[in-house]
């Protein structure tokens, strides 16, 4: 019969003993080793990037002012020209014809003279035939510079139109020649940074062909007016290109850095990125606990973040260890 009572009792007691058991288990909470980083801030050059296409500095299309035929071309596609170089020929009937009638006026005009200082001839006679032979003296000088055609500039024959022999119809040039050395690209700037660009300032440039190799251009230009549709204004950067690798029509990146900010910098160990979005955060101590902190990051500086807002200098920060922490967990911060 004891045996019988005690049983109930062990059973209770067998009972209080798991309960004791589970209750613990679910009040101990987890500690998380970490290793931690103090924020500091440091000077960081603001920069800003823009996207552009390579255009030739200058783009001259050569043809005469009225239609003709083209007696010759003297370059192709490809070659280098030097300003003053004879590009092209257009047939000479009208200007020997114009050089003629020139050379007649040029006589009557040299009698004419020589008759007004003897009193043979009046100021007004001597006026008329001068008029005449000015004329015919500038209408030549456009034959002569619409029968031979020349560069206008130092570059590069970028297109061919016509062959030998051709009728020029004028709807499309017989050449064109673009300078290459320098080449400028236009970029247009937000008009915050407006009192920031100056002339002279240094640009990089990446070309997408050349991959992460840079150049080193210069603004050359900045308009004096904001687009009020885009709140831009453009600018003109010039790249010197002295061995003419980078070609009109190429595609490429420009940095331009404006002023330093003092910003705090952190080392990309601390900066985690949000699954499923862009979010960047980070995880700060406070009083033995990790706390989930959103952060906006700038510029990427080697294996650095510069980081806008959400991280003030002298926070810890951890580095090491945040795989499982969620805010309000515990950490102990290991040496």
């Amino acid at each position: 019969m004891k045996r019988v009572k005690l049983l109930p009792i062990a059973m209770l007691l067998l009972l209080a003993s798991c309960g004791s058991k589970q209750e613990s288990t679910e009040t101990k909470e987890v500690v998380y080793p970490v290793n931690v980083m103090q924020a500091t801030s440091e000077l960081v050059d603001q920069s800003y990037n823009f996207t552009t296409t390579v255009e030739p500095f200058k783009r001259n299309s050569i043809a005469p002012q009225q239609l003709g035929r083209i007696r010759s071309i003297f370059v192709e596609v490809g070659d280098n020209v030097r300003k003053g170089q004879k590009l092209a020929e257009m047939d000479a009937a009208s200007l020997a014809q114009q050089k003629s009638q020139l050379d007649n006026l040029e006589v009557e005009y040299t009698r004419m003279k020589e008759l007004f200082a003897v009193g043979g001839a009046s100021k007004q006679q001597l006026d008329q035939i001068q008029t005449q032979y000015d004329v015919a003296k500038e209408v030549f000088q456009q034959l002569v510079e619409n029968t031979e055609l020349i560069a206008p500039i130092d570059g590069v024959v970028t297109a061919r139109n016509y062959d030998n022999g051709d009728i020029y119809n004028s709807q499309q040039p017989i050449l064109t020649v673009m300078q290459i050395q320098p080449v400028k690209m236009m970029i247009n700037v937000p008009e915050q940074l407006y009192t920031q660009i100056r002339k002279g300032m240094n640009v990089n440039i990446k070309i997408n062909v050349y991959g992460e190799e840079s150049f080193v251009g210069k603004v050359n230009l900045i308009y004096p007016t904001i687009d009020a549709s885009t709140r831009t204004f453009a600018v003109e950067v010039l790249l010197p290109n002295s061995d003419r690798r980078v070609r009109p029509g190429m595609y490429g990146s420009l940095e331009l850095a404006t002023e330093s900010i003092e910003r705090v910098v952190l080392s990309d160990r601390a900066v985690r990125k949000q699954s499923g979005s862009n979010e960047r955060y980070v995880f700060v101590v406070n009083g033995g606990k990790a706390l989930y902190r959103s952060v906006t990051i700038g510029r990427r500086l080697g294996n650095r973040y510069e980081i806008i807002s959400g991280v003030e200098p002298g926070e810890q920060v951890i580095t090491n260890g945040a795989t499982k922490l969620v805010d309000g967990s515990l950490i102990d911060i290991k040496k």
